[in-house]
């Protein structure tokens, strides 16, 4: 097929994510302070969209606490800097497993919470987008599946659309892209209709560009997307997704790295994907703009 290659061109900036990177880079926020911080600087490198994941603030590791959340977007929204809001909802269908004896079971690391719980911080917080994994997954880190029933995620849909939020689907397989074309065909994801094409993310979708461009074809005309790889790959995909007719998300939730044996900080990887795009000859869009392609509301919290 011919390349339409995307001339207006927006940047999420994925901030910290809930992997275990916290201790390979000192770049990497924890508390909500540092989180806002980064996701600040990020916006005023050029991203019109800053996704966020909240941490414990002494350890480092994943958490998916309201009051966690509450202070980072109240952190950003005070600063006075314009940025797209956009928080995860992906914590609370994890389930980890380990061998007891002569069974496989579920281990005590496993959190299982329930629609309303998931979608808690959501409802708190009133970002302008949230994060909806369309599918279950197994995960290359121990024993680990990322659970996403149907019903779970007809529910969590309902309830973000209800809150006013558009939804960012999180697509890591073109099964993932398959259901959520019945949810939007259902009425449960409103039109405009955003999704994230995860690629490289194991065990998901491959990052080559043969399954990249199996996944872009496999997105319904009309709805607006975005991609991204990880690692090394990341630059290389903000080419590969304006190429395509996409839009770009880069940060350290995916990468660590701005050169080899260069840690990155969130804004240096913003400035290196704007550098790219503006390159290639088209224009980087900014939250205003954002807002308009997908009929957002700017709100505060009630």
């Amino acid at each position: 097929m011919p390349l339409a290659m995307n001339r207006e061109v927006f940047v999420t900036c994925a901030v910290t994510g809930a992997g275990g990177t916290q201790d390979r880079s000192p770049h990497v926020p924890r508390s909500p302070s540092e989180i806002a911080a980064s996701a600040i600087d990020a916006a005023k490198a050029g991203a019109a969209i800053v996704h966020c994941h909240v941490r414990d603030p002494e350890t480092g590791k994943p958490a998916r606490d309201r009051h966690l959340y509450r202070e980072v977007t109240a952190r950003i929204r005070d600063a006075g800097v314009d940025v797209v809001l956009n928080l995860t909802a992906g914590m609370g269908g994890d389930v980890y497993f380990e061998e007891r004896g002569d069974r496989f079971a579920l281990s005590p690391r496993s959190d299982l919470a329930s629609a309303a719980d998931r979608v808690a911080h959501v409802l708190d917080c009133r970002p302008e987008i949230c994060t909806l994994d369309c599918g279950t997954m197994n995960f290359a880190e121990a024993d680990y599946v990322m659970v996403n029933t149907p019903g779970m995620l007809r529910d969590m849909a309902a309830r973000m659309a209800a809150n006013g939020t558009r939804i960012e689907i999180e697509a890591f397989d073109t099964g993932h892209l398959w259901f959520a074309r019945h949810l939007v065909d259902e009425g449960v994801i409103p039109a405009p209709v955003l999704v994230q094409l995860c690629m490289g993310v194991p065990w998901g979708a491959p990052d080559d560009l043969n399954t990249f461009m199996a996944m872009v074809n496999n997105v319904p005309a009309g709805w607006v997307w975005s991609g991204f790889s990880l690692g090394r790959h990341q630059m290389p995909y903000v080419a590969a997704a304006v190429l395509a007719g996409g839009n770009v998300r880069v940060g350290l939730e995916d990468n660590l790295w701005l050169d080899k044996g260069v840690l990155a900080t969130n804004a240096q990887l913003v400035e290196r994907a704007v550098t790219i795009i503006e390159a290639m000859g088209a224009r980087v869009i900014g939250p205003e703009a954002v807002r308009a392609r997908l009929n957002l509301t700017k709100e505060a919290p009630r």
